[in-house]
């Protein structure tokens, strides 16, 4: 076999590149996510790793996406040019996932299957870090292991909690690549409207009820031994995610 470049060594996930495939590990969801990735193939989505099968040691194989990604996807976002990329790209999204629906005795993370009448399967953690970039622009999602089925506004009101940001400025300007304090009223109108949403009456709200669903989410996961939400359980994030919807209640002004 080809030498193994490690992407990630997290103690649960180790990631490594062999060629142009990446080899993870599989999950009880992992049928179902390939089966996603497949629908998107079929109606040549272009910017989702195409599923390559198992390997010999029992390891998912998808196709490289080459770029920037990681912490680099920050910067991308933070003008409006990038900004805009990243919410169409969501739209493209939702509009190639629209007829999707998963086989009978299949599952997601959350042990849902679906999706329902009115849903689409949300990537589930469509954030900067999971977009592959080159130059300006995203030309691939990555880490699809938290797709799951729910109203398309999941997924905006997600990305938006990173990219508007629902931050403090020290936040914005230590870690998420912004020059000077965002002007997050505008961001979150300008993303709204790249998307094609008409409206953003309640969209605020929507966010922090997705921000306070985050908490239930981690922790149950956590009690089902999943990692890194077992980990993150154990080292007191909880708290960090009730602080962040706590901050977006007191600071809602900034956004409306």
């Amino acid at each position: 076999m080809t030498d193994e470049h490690v992407l990630q060594d997290d103690p649960h996930r180790r990631v490594v590149r062999v060629g142009d495939t990446v080899r993870r590990p599989v999950h009880a969801w992992t049928p179902a996510v390939h089966q996603l990735l497949r629908h998107l193939e079929d109606v040549g989505f272009p910017y989702s790793p195409r599923v390559r099968g198992i390997d010999e040691e029992g390891r998912e194989v998808l196709t490289y996406l080459d770029g920037e990604s990681g912490p680099q996807g920050w910067a991308k976002v933070v003008d409006n040019t990038g900004l805009v990329a990243f919410a169409r790209l969501l739209r493209q999204y939702h509009e190639a996932v629209a007829g999707f629906r998963l086989s009978e005795g299949l599952t997601w993370c959350t042990g849902e299957s679906g999706p329902g009448d009115g849903e689409v399967v949300c990537h589930g953690d469509f954030g900067p870090w999971n977009i592959v970039w080159r130059r300006e622009n995203p030309v691939g999602i990555l880490d699809w292991d938290y797709a799951r089925p729910a109203d398309r506004l999941h997924d905006i009101c997600y990305a938006l909690e990173y990219v508007a940001p629902f931050r403090d400025d020290a936040v914005c300007l230590r870690w998420l690549r912004h020059p000077e304090p965002p002007a997050r009223r505008h961001r979150l109108e300008l993303f709204a409207d790249a998307y094609g949403l008409t409206s953003t009456d309640g969209l605020v709200d929507a966010v922090i009820d997705v921000q306070e669903a985050a908490i239930e989410q981690v922790r149950g996961l956590a009690e089902r031994g999943l990692q890194p939400q077992a980990r993150w359980v154990a080292d007191g994030y909880l708290d960090d995610l009730a602080q962040r919807a706590a901050w977006s209640r007191a600071n809602r002004h900034l956004f409306e």
